[in-house]
């Protein structure tokens, strides 16, 4: 993200405020940053790809993405966290 540093502190004000704004039971248990998400052509966000990646499962098709080179970033940030992945 330009302008904002990707930080604990930062993570942490993000789960209070959907904690305080939208509820307990909504806080996330993690927050990924990304640089991008993937995107079709047209620009529309492929959100499969982004629940794969979160639960761990197998990602399949990516050949309409805008740039496919943003799934390996996102996976490689992932397997970074060192957390587990719910199954």
């Amino acid at each position: 993200m330009q302008g904002v540093e990707k930080s604990a502190k930062l993570s942490k004000e993000i789960r209070m405020h959907v904690r305080n704004e939208i509820g307990p039971v909504f806080q996330p248990d993690v927050i990924q940053f990304a640089d991008a998400l993937p995107k079709t052509r047209s620009g529309k966000i492929m959100r499969r790809i982004l629940k794969a990646i979160a639960a761990g499962t197998e990602i399949g098709n990516v050949t309409t993405l805008a740039d496919p080179s943003v799934v390996d970033a996102l996976l490689e940030e992932r397997k970074k966290m060192d957390i587990e992945i719910p199954k």
